[in-house]
């Protein structure tokens, strides 16, 4: 059964910074694709950053060089670094896993940018 735990989220100023986890567990690779959306109230969730095995790292068109992605396969957690935060970063942020099996998602970690 795989599992994928996110943490991190919280409340911040605009153009303060966050780093969210999401620690997999289960029967995962480190070749499986991995990667973070966000949803806000009745809009479609969107990618914000994935990792695909063998390729380049996808950003979401927002994104404007503030986020980083980076997995550490031995600890199997992906993280978003998140930085010069905008209010219109405000949403539930999914962790989303890929593997042979079957597609997971976390359970979201809310984030707001607020003053």
């Amino acid at each position: 059964q795989v599992r994928l735990m996110e943490s991190g989220g919280g409340l911040v100023q605009p153009g303060g910074s966050l780093r969210l986890s999401c620690a997999a567990s289960g029967s995962i690779s480190s070749r499986n694709n991995m990667g973070w959306y966000r949803q806000t109230p009745g809009q479609q969730r969107e990618l914000v950053a994935a990792l695909a095995y063998g390729r380049q790292t996808m950003y979401g068109h927002f994104v404007e060089g503030r986020f980083t992605l980076s997995r550490d396969s031995a600890k199997n957690t992906l993280y978003l670094q998140m930085t010069s935060l905008k209010p219109d970063d405000t949403a539930v942020y999914y962790c989303h896993l890929d593997t042979l099996r079957g597609s997971y998602w976390g359970q979201g970690t809310q984030v707001t940018v607020s003053s």
